[in-house]
This record gives C-alpha cells, sequence and structure tokens, in this order.
C-alpha cells in the first residue's frame, strides 16, 4: 500500500503516518495541493491519499481529474469538525477519519482501500511486465486486447486497466460472448426497438448504452459470429450503435477492451475473425503467461486464496506447511489461476490441525495433488529448461546471476543454507549478494517462504 498524506504533519497527523507505517504502509509527504501533484507525476504514485481537511479537498480532487490520476481519497480531522467531515464527503472523500488516529479505524480503512483497488496479486518478472504495461496504458483511450490461456485472470487485469483509467467512475459492464446464444447476442449487444422481432415486447438498452461514458469488456470476443463482427466494427469506429429495429444511429462514449484465449492471428487466416476488427482492437495487446510460465506467483497466490476463503467460510487463516507449498510450487496448474483458486478453496475447507498441510491440497476427486503429477511435471521442467536456455540471450552476467540466485532461493522456500549448496557458493556469498539485491529495491525471500522483505 502507497499512502500519500497531504497536508502539515505536526501533531495528530504525525501519529496518523505512524499508525499507517506499522501496518506496512509506504508514506510519502506533502505539504499541500502543488506537492502532492508534483509527487504523482513524478511516478511514485500512490494507492491512498490521507488528506487534512484543512486542505480544500474538492480543488484536489479536481486537479487530479484533470492530470488523469485516479486514488481514493480519505480526510482526517478533528474528532469534534462534523461539518469539515460532511464538506470532505461531499467533496468526493471516501471516508473522515477523526483524529487523534485509532489504529484499528485506519488499518480498517487501509485494508478496505486495499481491496477496493482490486489491485493484481503477483510476485513474478513475468507478471510484472505484463501490469506495469497495463498500468502505462490505462489512462489513454486505446482498445486493449488481453489474451492469455482460460483461467489466467483476463478479466481481473481487464478491471485493473478500468479502475486506473479516466472512465474509472464509470461502469465498466462486461458481456461473455461465448455465453450468449448467437440469435440472442446482437440484441444484448445493440439493444432492440419493441416489435423488432417475435417476443420484443419493450425497447431494451443493449450492452453498449449501458457502457456509455464507461468501459465496454467484450470477453471471448473469437467467439462472434463473423457477421456480427461488422456491426461491432461499425460501432468501434463510427462510435454509434443501431438498435435491432431502430431507425436512428445512437451515438456512444465507451472504452473497449477485448479477451480471447485464442489467436485471432490465425482465427483471421481461417475466415473466421475480420482482420479489419483486430487491427482495431488489438491497439494494445496485454499477453498474460500461464501460470506455469510464472512460478514466483503460485505461493504468492496460495497465500491470497487461503486468507480470503478462511475469512470467507469463518475459519482461522492457517499458514501452508512447507511441504504443501512444495507441492504447489511443483505443479503445472492447466487451468491456471483458476485452477489454483479452487484448489486453495478446498485446501481450506479440508485442512486440519494448525498448518494447512499436503494431504489438504486435493483435486476435484479428491487425490492428493502431490499423487496426481504425472507426465505434465515432465512437460513442465522440460518446458522450464527450453525457457531457461532462451532467456540468457541479450542479457549480462549479472542479471543471469541475479536471477540464478534469487529463484534457487525461492525454490528453496528462503532457506539460505539450502540455497548456497544448490549454487555451489558461501552462505556467507550468498547473504552479500542478499543484502546486495535488497538494498536495490528488489523483493528477497526471507527464511520460511514467507513475504518478500528489503533486506536479507
Amino acid at each position: 500500500m502507497r499512502l500519500l498524506i497531504v497536508g502539515s504533519l505536526n501533531g495528530q497527523l504525525t501519529g496518523a503516518t505512524k499508525i499507517a507505517m506499522d501496518k506496512g504502509a509506504q508514506v510519502t509527504h506533502a505539504a499541500d495541493t502543488a506537492q502532492a501533484l508534483a509527487v504523482l507525476r513524478s511516478g511514485r504514485g500512490a494507492d491512498l491519499l490521507m488528506v487534512d481537511v484543512a486542505i480544500n479537498i474538492r480543488d484536489l480532487i479536481t486537479a487530479l481529474e484533470i492530470e488523469r490520476i485516479h486514488a481514493p481519497i480519505v480526510a482526517c480531522g478533528t474528532a469534534n469538525d462534523a461539518r469539515a467531515a460532511v464538506a470532505a464527503i461531499h467533496a468526493g472523500a471516501k471516508e473522515y477519519i477523526p483524529l487523534p488516529p485509532d489504529a484499528e479505524l485506519i488499518a480498517a480503512v487501509l485494508a478496505a482501500v486495499a481491496d477496493d483497488s482490486r489491485d493484481l496479486i503477483y510476485r513474478d518478472d513475468a507478471m510484472a511486465r505484463v501490469v506495469k504495461l497495463a498500468a502505462q496504458v490505462a489512462g489513454s483511450e486505446a482498445s486493449v486486447l488481453i489474451t492469455g490461456e482460460s483461467g489466467t485472470g483476463k478479466e481481473v487485469l481487464a478491471r485493473y486497466v478500468h479502475g486506473r483509467s479516466s472512465r474509472a467512475k464509470k461502469p465498466l459492464i462486461c458481456v461473455n460472448c461465448a455465453a450468449i446464444p448467437e440469435t440472442l447476442l446482437e440484441s444484448a449487444l445493440f439493444g432492440h426497438e419493441k416489435g423488432a422481432f417475435t417476443g420484443a415486447v419493450a425497447r431494451r438498452i443493449g450492452k453498449f448504452e449501458e457502457a456509455n461514458g464507461g468501459t465496454l469488456l467484450l470477453d471471448e470476443i473469437s467467439e462472434i459470429d463473423v457477421r456480427l463482427q461488422a456491426k461491432l466494427l461499425r460501432a468501434i469506429q463510427e462510435r454509434v450503435i443501431d438498435r435491432v429495429g431502430g431507425t436512428r444511429p445512437v451515438p456512444i462514449d465507451i472504452r473497449i477492451i477485448a479477451t480471447s484465449n485464442r489467436n485471432l492471428g490465425e482465427a483471421v487466416r481461417d475466415g473466421t475473425f475480420r482482420e479489419d476488427l483486430l487491427f482495431r482492437l488489438n491497439v494494445v495487446n496485454l499477453k498474460i503467461p500461464p501460470l506455469r510460465e510464472r512460478p514466483a506467483d503460485v505461493l504468492e497466490l496460495a497465500d491470497y486464496f487461503v486468507k480470503k476463503y478462511a475469512a470467507a467460510n469463518g475459519l482461522p487463516a492457517r499458514p501452508l506447511a512447507q511441504e504443501a507449498r512444495r507441492t504447489l510450487a511443483l505443479n503445472y496448474w492447466p487451468g491456471n489461476v483458476r485452477e489454483l483458486e479452487n484448489t486453495m478453496h478446498r485446501a481450506v475447507l479440508m485442512a486440519s490441525g494448525d498448518e494447512i498441510g499436503p494431504e489438504a491440497i486435493l483435486t476435484p476427486d479428491g487425490v492428493r495433488l502431490d499423487q496426481h503429477r504425472g507426465a505434465p511435471v515432465v512437460a513442465h521442467a522440460a518446458l522450464a529448461a527450453e525457457q531457461a536456455t532462451r532467456g540468457l540471450v541479450g542479457r549480462t552476467v549479472a542479471e543471469v546471476e541475479r536471477d540464478l540466485i534469487l529463484d534457487t532461493l525461492r525454490h528453496c522456500l528462503g532457506n539460505r543454507t539450502h540455497a548456497a549448496n544448490v549454487l555451489g557458493i558461501s552462505i556467507r556469498t550468498l547473504r552479500n549478494k542478499l543484502n546486495e539485491y535488497a538494498a536495490g529495491g528488489l523483493p528477497v525471500p526471507p527464511p520460511g517462504g514467507g513475504e518478500p522483505r528489503a533486506a536479507a
């Protein structure tokens, strides 16, 4: 959580700063609106702004909108200043925190904002590159095509892009093109007028109009019939639609995000997808790698799902045992993040004791995952070896050494001695390298496979 505190640091607001830092927030300070904008323009960014009510919050929000900077604002003020609290909420602040600060209240607000921000859960460099590009293009009006295997999180990434766009306060309307019968899809997308066809007893507003001012997510767009693609192309090009049975074009103001788990280039060659439509959609392509190609994300996501489903089911948030973590790390995950999520949900329900052990990591038919690997693990190892070989070309020795050390440490679940033995170096050399990486801002796995930290 990146927190930007705007206002005087004297007295009680300093206490709020300390509490937020104790809760794990990375805190930056700005004395006024001008300094806050300078911080945000610099690229440091913020997931939340905590603003003294002495600052003109309405002016700050207006300035952020002009800059297309989107971050929720929480106002802070003295407990008896009810008028300032109401004014802050009316101006656009999400919450009001009375001062002197209460640690539990600040922690709750930080957690709520973290949930609302829909931040992606990732740690692997392969996914980090995708997220960086997504954040870079989110503020534009360009159409985005998100590709990747089923279950990789394409819709989650689409929500991330929308949430950081200038349209974030407007609706994000999702249409699963594969789930709507072909005969109904045109009406679902563009709407229809009363009497347009049998059963059209009243006018229906389609998804394009519902999304007006916001974003339309066309999920699995490759499933749209080629005849309907022509009408879709016109809507994207001319920003007007025709309701089924309508007599007048309807103007629309939307951004298009589309997803596909198929190779649309091949679909163009096969004649099942229009090339001109692909050009319109594919202004920016965000290709999400499968989970097997971002191994550092497996345990990060597993920990997240354990906490999520423990809370949802009223169960204690038990940690994953080391052997369970090893089982998860070695699995091929053909169903990607969706399969991992379902697996962890089952594990939370099936586990007994103080930890979630490998006996709770089950397939849908109840087989232990570490007894159900078979051929996919061989394929996984072969794929990993091939990718490792390709990944060496064009990189410096220092970069390769760094990634080898960190990947080995992750594989050893943070065990320094084991990692040093695998690498064939002394434990002292390993610690020196890890301290060097941590000083450079890289996350270093701590002993025991917990959360990355800044020091080895």
